[in-house]
Formats: structure tokens, sequence, C-alpha cells
């Protein structure tokens, strides 16, 4: 029963296709393989699409408000690098600090302006300087070019970020032993000034000749 379903078989492929039925069956092993490739290739690239339509949507997600920090030290702007994502994106120009969360493809970790994010980047930005030397907001020294510069990244940052606090500034601490030594400086100038007296201007011979004492009476 079987061999003359196979016999009959063969008979209709020959019949239909025109082609013998080892030919029949390469052609239909070939086209299964191309359908393989073509489906693996095709689905994982699918599949990559889907992943990069779900990061861009991540990123779509709204932001929540900018919280306003008031003034923070250097050190706590650190923690707002990026590396925390539940934390907003800050970055200071010229002490003044600005939420860019919305530019993190820029500031954000791995974007090509990370490393100036969670610090006072002016002088980096004034020289368009990557080197660590110049993540600083010190900007003493710089040229007219370097200042306009920064002044143009200022007018950026004000129209586009929000401002959400500054960095709080570092007093230099008098110490007790300068107080007392600047104090005991200033008594021992006035202590010689009252032993020495008012300063008197010497007076000269020709002086002396006309004065009214030495002039006879006519």
């Amino acid at each position: 029963m079987a061999l003359q379903l196979w016999e009959t078989l063969k008979e209709a492929i020959t019949a239909y296709t025109g082609l013998s039925p080892a030919t029949f069956f390469t052609v239909l092993a070939l086209l299964w393989a191309v359908y393989y490739v073509a489906t693996g290739l095709f689905g994982s690239s699918d599949d990559h699409i889907h992943q990069r339509s779900t990061a861009f949507e991540e990123q779509m997600e709204p932001l929540p408000p900018p919280v306003q920090l008031g003034e923070i030290t250097e050190e706590e702007l650190k923690q707002y690098d990026g590396s925390d994502s539940k934390k907003p994106l800050l970055m200071a120009i010229k002490g003044q600090i600005y939420d860019v969360s919305q530019s993190r493809m820029f500031y954000g970790p791995g974007g090509p302006y990370a490393l100036f994010a969670g610090k006072d980047a002016s002088r980096a930005l004034a020289k368009m300087s990557f080197e660590e030397k110049d993540l600083t907001g010190d900007i003493s020294g710089l040229g007219p070019f370097e200042l306009d510069a920064l002044q143009d990244w200022e007018y950026k940052f004000m129209s586009k970020y929000v401002k959400v606090g500054s960095i709080k500034k570092t007093m230099v601490p008098v110490t007790e032993g300068d107080a007392s030594g600047e104090a005991s400086g200033a008594a021992e100038t006035d202590t010689k000034q009252t032993e020495d007296g008012p300063s008197q201007t010497p007076v000269t011979e020709s002086e002396e000749k006309s004065s009214p004492a030495d002039t006879k009476e006519e």
C-alpha cells in the first residue's frame, strides 16, 4: 500500500512540476533552509528594534519637576552626576546649579559631556577642555575669548535649564594666631608713634639768622 502511494506521488510530482522526485525534494529542502535563515535574521532584528523602542520610550517618560536644593557644597553636588538614576542630573556654571536631566543623553553616563555632571565645570567649558584639572569653578587667569565662551554657555543654560541652587562658597577661616598677630602689630605701631612724638622740622641756618629775636631795634 505504501509502495503504491509512493509511486503515485512520484508520478504526480513529475506531472505537475516537470521535475524528478529527487530534484523536487532538493528544491524543497533549499527553500525551507532559506526560509529558516531569513526568519532568524529578521526575527532578531525585530527583537533589537523592539528593545531600542522600549529604551526610547523609557527616555521619553515625563521627568519629575526640578527640586530646588538651595546652597550645597561641591562635595554634595557630586551625588548628582547621573550614577543614580533616581536622582536628578545636575551641573553648575559659575557657581549656579542647573538641572540638566532632560539632556541625559549628553551629560548622563556614557554621554560626550558626562564628566561635567555633578561638578562646576566653568573652567573646562570656557577652555573646551576635558582634562581633570580643568573640572573646576575657578576661572581666574582666563583670557577674554575664554570668558566670552563661558558667557555663551551660561546664557544657554539659563535659557534651557532650570536653576535649582548654588554652590556654597567656602570661607577661609582666620586662625586665632593670625588675628592676635595683626592686633599686636597694630599696637606696636601705635606705641612707637606715641614714643617718638610729633615730628619736628629742622630749622635752617638762614632762618635762625632772620629770626625776630636776633633783629636789632632801630
